[in-house]
């Protein structure tokens, strides 16, 4: 059998989880997450992980795997998944990526070379100081280095931004090289899309009932454990947006509608990063059902792999 992979990826709010859930039944296989923050325990209302309920025994990975005080790389993320893949390809089913995180993905769907250049201290404590002096100053240099990269990141994401630049600095090379497939895996790459009005509609709604369903609560708890805001997983949306509130910075509203606008932008970026990926399949709601959805998956797997 060819090791086929389907990867499952959208927006923030598109339903991947969905698509995801009914397909892993007819197929009878197993889900690994691609999401970037549903790796780590305890934070799961800000995350909209996916319950142990939802999961209708389904074996999901990479879900609650690491401490929220832990940090994670994109690196470690591949050669896990990488692995997993394998494992679940020796059980004879075909593996289902599912999740918006897209350098994720990109590691898995390309032979990204995270070489084998060691932090430089000197470098980053250079890079730190600059970052502290002129955030958006050390972001636009990774444009003009690395412009893939450059548009799923903000000056939030300070250690991404420094660890490119000094990928770059010493080897010459960027993070996001993407001219070269991962063909040793046939990949079935496929982006849920929706018309903008209702996706917003759908990220809103979704921000009001994590609010419901506890988030304030969930990241006071969070502090309680000593976490605070330089925590690599408390620079998540839906965390970052919270702990100003509990210090009182801004209004529950003002709180509330700052969640809606990052998250939508954040979405805004995601189908960005995606359009700039010639192979993806894009799967349209305001035109497909989730039963077309899952019949044009199942329809290709059993036809035309895009790696080949």
């Amino acid at each position: 059998m060819e090791k086929r992979v389907i990867i499952i990826s959208g927006p923030t709010g598109s339903g991947k989880s969905a698509i995801s859930l009914e397909l892993a039944k007819l197929l009878d296989t197993q889900i690994i997450s691609s999401d970037s923050m549903q790796i780590y325990k305890r934070m799961d209302i800000g995350t909209a992980k996916i319950t142990e309920n939802e999961r209708a025994g389904i074996k999901h990975h990479m879900l609650d795997i690491i401490e929220p005080s832990d940090e994670y790389s994109v690196k470690d993320f591949q050669q896990k998944t990488l692995s997993l893949i394998d494992q679940i390809h020796q059980e004879g089913n075909i593996p289902i990526i599912v999740g918006g995180t897209g350098l994720y993905i990109n590691s898995i769907f390309y032979k990204y070379d995270f070489s084998d250049v060691v932090p430089n201290k000197e470098f980053r404590d250079k890079m730190e100081a600059a970052f502290t002096n002129n955030p958006k100053e050390l972001l636009d240099k990774l444009m003009n280095i690395d412009n893939t990269l450059y548009s799923n990141l903000t000056t939030k994401d300070k250690k991404k931004i420094i660890r490119a630049l000094e990928v770059y600095e010493y080897s010459g090379k960027t993070i996001s090289v993407d001219s070269e497939l991962n063909k040793d895996y046939e990949f079935y790459l496929y982006v849920i899309n929706d018309d903008r009005a209702k996706l917003y509609d759908a990220i809103n709604n979704r921000v009001d009932q994590m609010i419901k369903n506890g988030l304030i609560e969930e990241v006071k708890a969070l502090l309680d454990e000593g976490l605070n805001e330089n925590h690599q997983s408390m620079k998540a949306i839906g965390y970052r947006e919270v702990i100003p509130y509990l210090k009182g910075q801004y209004t529950q509203g003002e709180m509330i509608e700052k969640l809606k606008q990052d998250s939508r932008r954040y979405a805004k970026r995601q189908l960005t990063w995606f359009r700039k990926n010639e192979h993806v399949r894009w799967l349209d709601k305001a035109i497909m059902t989730k039963e077309e959805m899952i019949n044009k998956i199942i329809g290709d797997i059993n036809g035309f792999p895009i790696s080949k």
